[in-house]
């Protein structure tokens, strides 16, 4: 394997890394600043194309309305031009309910950001996490 490749697949594993700890930390700054700016987010729920703004208010919700908000089991694989990230979400609501989700992201990575995201999970399961109290 070439250094270059090396230096790659370490690369992505830092970026899914830090990617990942920011949303747990609930510093939607950082996960804004790893998307590229024309970057497009797509969950297989709504089949929408949204923006890196646009994802930023759906994650200052997220993180207002769940805490203790963990990825565990983070399984990634690198591509060339990114990574597949499977995990289980974790987290409480204020109500106190835990709640599990289990999802799949896909990432291409250009110049170190990440300038696509798709996300794979069940809708049935992801309803829980958007209820507010």
């Amino acid at each position: 394997m070439s250094q270059h490749v090396v230096n790659a697949v370490d690369d992505h594993k830092a970026l899914a890394s830090r990617f990942f700890d920011a949303i747990e930390l609930g510093d939607i700054g950082t996960v804004l600043a790893i998307y590229a700016p024309n970057a497009v987010i797509w969950h297989n729920t709504d089949e929408l194309d949204c923006t890196p703004e646009q994802n930023g208010d759906v994650l200052r919700g997220f993180v207002a309305r769940i805490r203790e908000r963990r990825y565990e089991n983070r399984r990634v694989d690198i591509f060339p031009d990114g990574f597949v990230q499977q995990h289980v979400l974790t987290g409480v609501r204020a109500d106190g309910r835990r709640l599990r989700l289990s999802a799949c992201i896909v990432c291409r990575v250009e110049n170190g950001r990440i300038t696509r995201l798709d996300e794979y999970f069940d809708s049935t399961a992801v309803a829980p996490w958007r209820v507010t109290t």
